[in-house]
């Protein structure tokens, strides 16, 4: 796989100091910035391997596995992809997208952990409640959500993307319903009970103390405020719309390899670095078939590629319904009895290591020489990592 020419580390090595310098970053920020610049470098340490063959050295360094890292992303979409093939049913799947109000977006800005919480808890809700509905399909179904908070220009656009099949089992247990071709629920339907669910949300969530506000949102600690700022958000409409359906299991899987560990910006779409500017490509939805340029001051780059670090610990891809981690093993038998599919028994796949999954990601066999491609290279030494360089380290074996 050919490296991309421009990198986000690169940028971030660039100009990572002078911009840490500027300003008082949060700890997690930090964090990740540290992160993505020693990404496969000394500073991590790695590995030499020698050809048994021509006797080629290749030194290798480790990668940071940051969720956060654009280059740390493909193997864990390997793995993550390889535990969800045992779980897909023969039907057809559809695409939900919940997203919030930009005034609602500044608020989960400064409350991560408890907005985007909020965000799952009533998207899940909206369609649990709407599927159960016997005027709609009346059926227990089972999802999954990703969280994206990015749109195209970088800034901040949290939404939902939910993955759901195309039916579900009556709630008597009896048998699969499916829904009517190409439809699966109502979305202005599943608007306004979104908005409801969420606000309500919001509401309990700022009168237990559980929200803070900070520079321009700091009057919002006022109760008074904060529900003079809520209350236009009641009455307009919340986007969510439905995208066409994928199609069955595969299509499903070569769409979840595009979405589930995407970062707010691929290596791919940077441009240029140049007289203290970073330009990349990104789409204008409005005008989708023109390609469009967007030319930022690096530090300005930086900080909107940085608005998208998630809490520690956070949850970005969660499992609800019949998908549950609770119950996902046995819905999934009664969902194929009732399909009429094959039940197999989800055991896990072997864990293959990095080699493997680059092979099969790549088609590139990490484990045959480069220079010769006869022998095989063997590991002959450890490097140790240098942690906290004295200044960044740019070389990269990437």
């Amino acid at each position: 796989m050919a490296r991309p020419p421009l990198e986000v580390a690169g940028i971030f090595r660039h100009y990572g100091e002078a911009y840490r310098a500027s300003r008082r970053l949060p700890r997690q920020q930090l964090r990740v910035m540290r992160a993505i610049e020693t990404c496969r470098t000394a500073a991590l340490g790695g590995h030499v391997e020698q050809c048994g063959h021509c006797s080629h050295i290749r030194v290798s360094y480790n990668s940071c596995r940051n969720r956060h890292c654009p280059k740390c992303q493909s193997l864990a979409r390997a793995r993550w992809l390889e535990r969800r093939k045992a779980e897909l049913l023969p039907v057809d799947y559809f695409h939900v997208v919940f997203t919030l109000p930009e005034p609602i977006a500044a608020i989960a800005f400064q409350n991560q952990k408890v907005v985007y919480d909020i965000l799952f808890r009533a998207t899940a809700q909206t369609l649990l409640t709407i599927a159960r509905d016997p005027k709609h399909l009346g059926a227990e179904i089972g999802f999954f959500a990703i969280l994206h908070t990015w749109g195209q220009n970088l800034l901040l656009h949290p939404h939902l993307h939910c993955v759901v099949p195309g039916g579900g089992i009556s709630l008597d247990g009896d048998r699969w319903i499916s829904c009517r071709p190409g439809f699966l629920l109502p979305v202005r339907v599943l608007s306004r009970l979104f908005r409801r669910l969420f606000l309500q949300a919001l509401d309990s969530a700022f009168h237990q103390g559980q929200l803070q506000f900070f520079t321009a949102l700091e009057p919002l600690s006022d109760p008074r405020n904060f529900a003079a700022y809520i209350k236009p958000m009641r009455d307009i409409d919340w986007v969510v719309y439905a995208k066409p359906p994928f199609g069955g299991p595969h299509q499903v899987l070569e769409y979840l390899g595009r979405y589930t560990h995407r970062v707010a910006i691929a290596n791919q779409r940077l441009i240029s670095d140049q007289g203290d500017h970073v330009s990349f490509r990104w789409k204008d939805y409005r005008h989708e078939q023109r390609p469009k340029t967007m030319t930022l001051d690096a530090h300005e780059f930086i900080r909107r590629f940085l608005l998208h670090t998630l809490p520690p610990g956070f949850q970005r891809i969660r499992h609800y319904g019949l998908f549950s981690n609770y119950h996902r093993r046995q819905a999934l038998v009664a969902c194929r009895l009732l399909l009429s599919s094959p039940v197999t028994e989800l055991l896990p796949d072997p864990r293959r290591d990095f080699r493997q999954l680059h092979l099969a990601l790549t088609t590139v066999d990490l484990s045959r020489c480069p220079k010769c491609n006869v022998g095989n290279m063997v590991l002959i030494e450890l490097i140790p990592p240098c942690r906290y360089p004295n200044s960044p380290v740019v070389e990269d074996s990437s």
